[in-house]
């Protein structure tokens, strides 16, 4: 029979310690390098929600291919961008007081209309994206205005 001592013990832990901060370590770096492969926008209409969960005067932001989107219910139709500001990839959200897109990154604002500039450092408008209600669901997908 093959008794384990202590000693043994101590460096059996140490080794598996050892395992673990170095899995933990490399884990980050093997990711960046292979990151998870993701469509930069998707092909194919993506389900944002039914039509009653999103109140007008509200927004919903939905993971769209790599990156999110937001959808605002406003009192004349739905409107949907890309929630990626131009000017440092922060995501933008929804102000229902402001009745504008703001980034609280570098405080640029867009307009909910059209996506454009109102302020800020943000070069370019912000990406319409089509809305569509289908069987009480609201989609979205790439396309000219919403």
């Amino acid at each position: 029979m093959n008794d384990l001592t202590r000693r043994d013990f101590l460096k059996l832990l140490k080794g598996a310690g050892t395992l673990v901060g170095v899995g933990m370590m490399v884990t980050p770096v093997v990711a960046y390098f292979y990151p998870p492969i993701l469509e930069e926008l998707p092909t194919e209409p993506v389900l944002v929600c039914p039509a009653g969960e999103l109140p007008v005067g509200q927004s919903k932001t939905v993971k769209f291919g790599r990156y999110p989107a937001i959808v605002i219910n406003l009192p004349d139709g739905l409107k949907a961008y890309s929630a990626v500001c131009t000017h440092f990839a922060c995501i933008v959200k929804w102000n229902p007081d402001t009745e504008r897109l703001e980034c609280p990154c570098h405080e640029g604002n867009f307009s909910v209309a059209d996506g454009s500039v109102i302020s800020g450092p943000p070069p370019a408008p912000l990406m319409a994206l089509e809305t569509d209600v289908v069987d009480g669901q609201i989609y979205i997908k790439v396309g000219g205005g919403a």
